[in-house]
């Protein structure tokens, strides 16, 4: 039987392809492991990496192995304790599991595996299935997007484009080309000084004139040169104008009185998400930050999410800040324009009515998608009945409710989950 022994030098990342093996094959578990993180991070460490411990039955390895009964003979080596006809005690079980527990001096076991995904493998599965919705808008005037694709191959360039094999091809066949017409003659003048030696001695100079050609011929072959410049091929890549898609997001935040600190900090949580997945998915992304009491305010991403500034609530005047910064800056023929807000529903009572005419007029006919995120342990408040109508009356519009910090995730994958087209 053959056997085939890759001696080839393993590169610089010479597990990655076992490594994309392993996390396909564990996706379920690891998925699992990553949704529980973001009820232990703080909002600072959400985008690092993370160690995933997989339960060691979910690693077991199929194997091939006898079945129970029937007759076997065979030879153990370094059996010095058994003769043919003794019976073989069967091993105890033991308490060690590898899992905790309390303490036993028989058996064994072996611990959970544990591993660690780095960043990006982190946010990959983090993030995964996950999408803007209603994606479609495309500016077509000033900037035109491009993106590098192969030409085929030119004859200039720079030494890292060099296509090697285009390169010693082309060698190859001029070397053929000029050596064909040499060799063609030296085996013509060869025949005949075979010819003219039976007729001539060595000392004739008909014989000199024949060797002395055959000598300059083979001379002629050697110095053709094995690449020339005129050899060297590139790997050519045109600018391809690609469509350009641009998106806005509005994290709209309420940051009142009535928000306590845990929902402060749960509405971080989801807007840091929110930010990873939009800055990390799409290149063409702007985030508008709003944050609000009784006066709103568009400010940076530091201030909204470390900013600790408390009032009274007036939800409207957040969503006239955004109604008034879509009109002047995001065209809705050019921008796929979105909204995230996130409140406890808590709000002056004669606001609510203002914000639904607001939503109604001024800022859903112009959106791509608007979600909106109640924190509440207890019951809905009244910002979320009056929303109630806006959904029924609107497809893109989305409210869910976040009672504690392990509905976040599930949540905003059900937010921001791929739609089949």
């Amino acid at each position: 039987m053959a056997q085939i022994v890759d001696r080839r030098l393993n590169g610089k990342n010479k597990s990655a392809v076992n490594r994309q093996k392993f996390l396909r094959r564990f996706r379920k578990q690891i998925k699992k492991s990553i949704e529980n993180v973001i009820t232990e991070r703080s909002v600072t460490d959400l985008d690092k990496g993370e160690k995933i411990s997989i339960p060691k039955r979910d690693t077991n390895e199929p194997f091939f192995h006898h079945g129970q009964g029937g007759h076997r003979e065979m030879v153990h080596p370094g059996n010095k304790e058994f003769q043919a006809g003794d019976k073989i005690p069967r091993p105890q079980g033991g308490a060690g599991q590898g899992e905790g527990g309390e303490a036993s001096d028989t058996g064994e076991g072996e611990d959970d595996f544990v591993f660690e995904l780095s960043r990006e493998e982190f946010l990959q599965f983090f993030f995964e299935d996950l999408e803007l919705p209603n994606l479609v808008k495309t500016k077509l005037s000033t900037i035109i997007e491009t993106r590098k694709v192969r030409a085929g191959h030119t004859s200039e360039g720079i030494p890292a484009n060099i296509n090697v094999v285009r390169s010693l091809t082309g060698a190859m066949g001029r070397r053929m080309a000029l050596r064909s017409p040499y060799k063609k003659e030296i085996i013509e003048k060869q025949a005949e000084l075979e010819k003219s030696l039976k007729r001539h001695n060595e000392t004739d100079q008909i014989i000199i004139d024949l060797r002395g050609r055959i000598e300059y011929l083979k001379k002629r072959i050697k110095r053709i040169p094995f690449i020339d410049t005129f050899d060297l091929r590139y790997d050519n890549r045109i600018d391809q104008p690609v469509p350009t898609t641009q998106a806005v997001m509005f994290c709209i935040m309420d940051v009142s009185g009535s928000m306590g600190r845990d929902e402060k900090d749960i509405a971080k949580r989801f807007f840091m998400l929110l930010y990873l997945f939009l800055t990390r998915t799409y290149k063409k992304i702007q985030v508008v930050f709003i944050s609000h009491h009784t006066i709103a305010s568009e400010v940076d991403e530091e201030t909204f999410f470390y900013s600790r500034e408390t009032g009274g609530t007036v939800v409207s005047s957040a969503l006239k800040l955004m109604a008034s910064i879509v009109q002047e800056r995001y065209p809705s023929n050019e921008w796929n324009i979105y909204a995230a807000q996130a409140s406890d529903g808590d709000n002056w009572h004669n606001d609510s009515k203002i914000c639904t005419d607001l939503l109604n007029q001024k800022i859903m006919p112009f959106v791509q998608y608007y979600s909106y995120i109640e924190i509440t342990a207890d019951r809905h408040q009244n910002l979320w009945d009056e929303y109630q109508g806006i959904k029924s009356h609107w497809d893109n519009f989305a409210m869910k409710h976040i009672k504690n910090v392990t509905d976040i995730y599930p949540v905003f994958r059900k937010l921001f989950q791929k739609r089949d087209a």
